[in-house]
């Protein structure tokens, strides 16, 4: 368990700069958890405070019960053991092949020779490049990259994984399989992984619950479905809703009904999803907008529909939508 305790963060420049304001957090023990917010949010000073390559100015940091703030450096370098991270810019060692790379921090901790080569190898298989232990970092592409610098970061056997801005510098295909990777690393060995990012798509995709930063502080956390479904705060909605498309559309007609339609992870495709409610319950909508796409055969997104009826039409549209697997409907204009 990680428990992030009214954590305050001030840096003092030629102006007092409040990076953190009063952050509180609980991460359950194996959940993948995001933290998402623009840019200058304070993401990257949260997570760097985490494992304390930034010092607080103020709360507490609790891993399994053990504050990390009031740690001594011998005390701290043997929790950063537990503790592995992953960077936008994957910071891999040039001079090193692959192999080597994912041997370093195993060579730091003394461990012999054989046995950090052996465990390399195998997280190279883990990672799905066993076939480039000889190449070296400019041989590889973006995606590859990472993949070493995950492997890299699960030598030590860590029990947290932290994630800044890990897919940010690689294209939508190879971001989708980076973090499906993420995902079985934290299945196969129970790693808590917390994800940093500005990407709502990276979230939507992997992560179980997801907090919301702006300007230093936590304004809306929850289940990743919650926040997707009915985002409440302002940066919520503009993370969760593009500016042209959101709740601020009004209704054309006097007893139009505005529904909000939220795709999570659903096996229900978009348009005949609205094709059925028509036919089954004789509703048709009107689609005023939406932003939805298709991984793995599963529809993620939203859309806003325009329903022109009394109560009762509404409360069955209401009912036919939310009826359907992963998908969860809100009237929003009222």
């Amino acid at each position: 368990m990680i428990e992030i305790k009214n954590l305050s963060k001030t840096f003092d420049t030629s102006q007092k700069v409040h990076a953190l304001k009063d952050v509180s957090l609980s991460i359950a023990d194996g959940d993948i958890f995001g933290i998402i917010g623009m840019s200058g949010a304070g993401k990257s000073t949260l997570v760097r405070c985490i494992n304390l390559l930034e010092k607080p100015t103020s709360g507490q940091i609790l891993i399994d019960g053990i504050d990390m703030t009031s740690l001594s450096e011998k005390e701290l370098r043997k929790m950063r053991r537990k503790i592995t991270m992953i960077f936008q810019n994957f910071n891999l060692l040039m001079q090193k092949n692959c192999l080597k790379n994912i041997m370093f921090p195993l060579e730091l901790e003394k461990v012999d020779s054989k046995t950090a080569k052996k465990r390399a190898l195998e997280l190279l298989e883990i990672v799905g490049l066993k076939d480039k232990a000889k190449a070296y970092p400019s041989q590889l592409s973006g995606g590859q990259k990472q993949r070493v610098a995950i492997a890299r970061a699960l030598a030590t056997n860590p029990e947290v994984l932290l994630c800044d801005e890990a897919t940010s510098a690689l294209d939508p295909s190879t971001t989708h399989s980076i973090l499906q990777l993420i995902k079985q690393i934290n299945e196969k060995l129970n790693i808590t992984c917390i994800v940093i990012t500005h990407q709502m798509n990276v979230i939507e995709e992997i992560c179980k619950n997801v907090a919301i930063l702006d300007n230093g502080e936590i304004v809306e956390q929850g289940s990743t479905s919650e926040i997707f479904a009915d985002p409440k705060s302002d940066a919520a909605k503009k993370l969760v809703f593009p500016e042209s498309v959101n709740d601020n559309i009004k209704p054309n007609f006097e007893d139009e009904h505005l529904l909000r339609v939220v795709f999570t992870n659903s096996e229900t495709a978009v348009t005949p999803l609205i094709a059925r409610m028509a036919k089954q319950e004789n509703i048709e909508a009107n689609i005023m907008g939406a932003s939805t796409k298709t991984i793995d055969s599963k529809a993620f997104g939203f859309m806003l529909l325009g329903i022109r009826g009394d109560d009762e039409v509404l409360r069955r549209a209401l009912d036919f939508l939310n009826s359907s697997q992963g998908v969860r409907a809100k009237e929003i204009n009222k």
